[in-house]
């Protein structure tokens, strides 16, 4: 064992010390927000929930389960995670693979296209003619089509097949007699699952996150996914106040607001939270070498 001088001890001690004050300013907010949701909304407006929660009860989670739009939002909002994730993933591999192989041709000039569109957009309002355009203002694949595939990812899993997957065992592959197809599915993607981790990870989270989209192309309540629906509640008692009402009715309706919209947050975001710790292995590992590999 290298004995430690006293400046890597000072070293280590600093390094602790910037991590541990980093920890508590990531942290701090979600345990607060966590412990706002199981407080007294009263004790939350005036300040004295700090840590703890505070007069600990359900009652903004009951709430919850008994909005039915916050129900319908986030039935929405897993079915557009669920169905746009799959797509995602299946578009970006199909365009990432035959990127990644060298005997496809023309595949720099595919690829200057698809790095062109990073940099240079139509715009909202073109895009949005084009969605009317299309008949897909307001629908369910609205909210999938328009972002089938990015750009960024295309080049992440392209790069990894390049660096990460040898040539030489596709090559073994077809002279065993399988197809590109083939090729794909039984070599490339068992080999591309820190990859396919990590996009699965991206794509989930931004659909699971989305609400612009929504803001903009959708008009019907029922197809409103649960970012919006929270979106809603956050603004709700400045619209009650615009609207004039009651000042006994406005306290009750802020105090049921305050509760609802700390709660609303945490099952917002409960599910990427418990999905993360699973998928952190495959999200470094992928990251890491179809980045510093090639």
């Amino acid at each position: 064992m290298v004995k430690k001088t006293i400046e890597d001890r000072m070293f280590e001690a600093c390094n602790y010390f910037l991590l541990t004050l980093v920890l508590v300013i990531v942290l701090y907010p979600l345990i607060f927000v966590l412990s706002a949701s199981f407080s007294d909304p009263y004790k939350v407006i005036n300040g004295q929930v700090w840590l703890w929660p505070q007069d600990f009860t359900l009652k903004a989670y009951s709430k919850v389960l008994q909005n039915q739009d916050i129900l319908t939002g986030y039935w929405n909002t897993i079915l557009y995670t669920v169905t746009g994730t799959a797509l995602n993933l299946t578009a970006t591999i199909m365009a990432a693979y035959p990127l990644s192989r060298k005997d496809f041709y023309g595949r720099n000039g595919i690829m200057a296209i698809i790095v062109f569109t990073m940099f240079f957009g139509g715009g909202l309002i073109p895009v949005y003619l084009l969605i009317k355009n299309l008949g897909m203002v307001n629908t369910f694949w609205v909210m999938i089509i328009p972002n089938l595939v990015s750009a960024w990812n295309i080049i992440i899993m392209r790069t990894f097949m390049q660096s990460s997957i040898p040539l030489e065992v596709q090559e073994a592959a077809a002279i065993d007699g399988c197809s590109n197809l083939q090729i794909l599915w039984r070599v490339v993607l068992p080999l591309s699952t820190p990859i396919i981790a990590v996009m699965v990870l991206f794509y989930g989270v931004s659909h699971w996150n989305a609400f612009f989209n929504a803001l903009i192309y959708l008009t019907d309540r029922d197809k409103y996914p649960l970012q919006l629906i929270l979106r809603e509640i956050l603004i709700q008692s400045q619209m009650q106040e615009m609207l004039g009402v009651s000042e006994e009715s406005l306290v009750a309706q802020i105090m049921d607001a305050e509760a609802i919209k700390y709660a609303v947050v945490i099952v917002a975001n409960l599910p990427v939270l418990l999905l993360y710790p699973f998928l952190q292995k495959y999200f470094v590992k992928g990251i890491m070498i179809g980045a510093i590999k090639g």
